[in-house]
């Protein structure tokens, strides 16, 4: 045979093999597979079969315990209904009980309205009868009296009133009496205290400045060529420079003392230094405001050491130190303040108040007058700005408010602010009036007096503190001077500002003149 045959023998004989021995290989996986899946399927039958008797378990044992709960809540549930139902026989046997006792009272309520119509029957018979009988005696009085029974009411009212208004203005003076003895004696002896401790020097301040010139020859050169010097100071402070025939002498006016001491200050620098011209003026004015500025912080923080009031705002310092430069009346404000201060401080001590809080709304009464000459308002109002503006307390606030009576004081530091404010301006040379002032005053308070019909003449005697009134002897009796002088005080106090208090004397005189023959 050719070897090519040979081979293809060989190569069909090993693919016969190969097809072969895959086929008995696939045949043997075969078996092998299915009998792997029929253990499976024996345990999966078992698995199955297992959880089938467990369910049934599960379900047997559920529907054992949903027996019992069921047969327990019908327990709970047959002694509710049983409790429920003994409780509403009880509350029906109640309830048959207070129906009885109503019906009880009831009866009872019959029974006495019955008697109760017929007592106020007889009421009505006898109230008619009482009636007839009153009106029979009025009858009978009338005649008697021969005044009728409205002319006697208004007789009887006439009396009752004579006597009230004479008991009250007897009463009045009583209390009067004894009020001004007590009050007298107390307030003679805390206002002494109270002065005794707190002396203090016046001096009464002036709107004017002189400053004191080393020549005459200095004269000429402040004024400067064409006056340019004496223009530019003017100018730059805001003052008026008075150069008149006073020997070695000029002369500062302003209403502003703040402005007044800068150019003083400013002037004396300029005639120590002796170089006078605009651009030195400018100099010295602008070191004369840094001096009086640094004065003003000094003397705000010297009146809270003397007074011992602490903890006040960096802006309340300042203005306590400009009231240095402020006056009332010829009266240092600032001096004034400390003063008030001061008596606030003693006074609250005597009358048992709050000394701290006293001494403290003392030097504020009047810080509002720091501020006046720029911007508008009373010193009340810009004080009482000024003071809620930088947090203080609600009764201090109350006191700068009060001190003049703009408001009624309603706290005991407040009244004893207005006290001490009057005692420091009151006190002899505290303060002066000038004369327009003076005779305005006595004319208004005359006026005043005269404005009442029962006057017949006022005079105004002791400078205006105390007013001697004489009235029509034939329209006021001596009970009735007793109110009039009431009144008029009211209206002095609601018209008039005066230092200090005001006696008014009222006089009724009566004469009988009659002629011998």
């Amino acid at each position: 045979m050719q070897p090519i045959v040979w081979i293809a023998i060989i190569a069909a004989s090993a693919v016969v093999s190969l097809v072969v021995g895959f086929g008995l290989g696939y045949i043997r996986r075969k078996r092998k597979a299915e009998s792997v899946i029929g253990s499976a399927e024996a345990q999966a039958k078992k698995i199955l079969e297992d959880g089938i008797k467990a369910a049934e378990t599960k379900k047997k044992e559920a529907l054992i315990d949903a027996k019992e709960e069921i047969l327990r809540t019908k327990n709970d549930f047959d002694n509710e209904v049983k409790e429920r139902r003994n409780e509403l026989t009880r509350q029906e046997r109640r309830v048959s009980s207070k129906e009885e006792a109503l019906d009880k009272k009831a009866e009872s309520l019959e029974k006495k309205d019955e008697t109760l119509n017929q007592k106020i029957r007889e009421a009505d018979e006898l109230k008619l009868s009482v009636e007839k009988l009153k009106q029979d005696q009025v009858d009978s009085l009338q005649k008697i009296a021969q005044m009728t029974s409205e002319q006697a009411k208004e007789k009887l009212l006439q009396m009752m009133e004579d006597e009230i208004r004479h008991e009250k203005a007897m009463k009045l003076v009583a209390i009067e009496e004894e009020f001004k003895d007590e009050a007298d004696e107390k307030a003679k002896e805390i206002l002494s205290t109270a002065i005794q401790r707190c002396a203090a020097d016046h001096v009464a301040e002036i709107t004017v400045s002189v400053v004191p010139l080393p020549s005459e020859e200095m004269k000429g050169r402040i004024i400067g060529r064409e006056g340019r010097n004496i223009r530019t100071i003017e100018t730059l402070v805001g003052v008026d420079l008075i150069i008149d025939d006073t020997p070695e002498a000029i002369t500062v006016s302003c209403f502003d003392p703040v402005r007044r001491e800068i150019a003083r200050i400013a002037l004396e620098k300029l005639i120590q230094d002796g170089r006078i011209h605009p651009a030195r003026i400018e100099e010295m004015v602008e070191r004369a405001r840094r001096e009086v500025d640094a004065a003003i912080k000094q003397a705000g923080e010297k009146a809270t050491f003397e007074t011992g009031v602490h903890g006040l705002s960096p802006e309340l310092v300042k203005l306590l130190g400009r009231l240095k430069y402020r006056t009332s009346y010829g009266q240092n404000v600032l001096k004034h303040s400390i003063e008030v201060s001061l008596l606030s401080g003693i006074l609250a001590d005597e009358l048992g108040g709050d000394s701290i809080q006293a001494k403290r709304a003392g030097p504020l009464h009047d810080i509002g007058k720091a501020l006046t000459q720029e911007v508008e308002g009373s010193h009340v109002q810009l004080g009482v700005e000024v003071a809620r503006k930088n947090r203080e307390s609600k009764e201090i606030i109350h006191a700068i408010e009060a001190h003049h009576g703009d408001v009624e004081p309603k706290t005991l530091t407040a009244m004893i602010v207005q006290a001490a404010d009057a005692i420091s301006a009151a006190r002899p040379g505290a303060r002066r009036e000038n004369l327009e002032n003076y005779i305005k005053r006595l004319t208004k308070l005359e006026e005043i007096a005269n404005d009442f019909d029962c006057v017949e003449k006022s005079y105004a005697i002791q400078a205006g503190r105390e007013i001697r009134i004489m009235v029509k002897p034939e329209a006021v009796d001596d009970d009735t001077m007793v109110l009039v002088a009431h009144d008029i005080v009211k209206r002095i106090e609601s018209e008039l500002e005066y230092p200090g208090q005001l006696k008014v004397n009222v006089i009724r005189e009566s004469r009988a003149i009659d002629d011998a023959k």
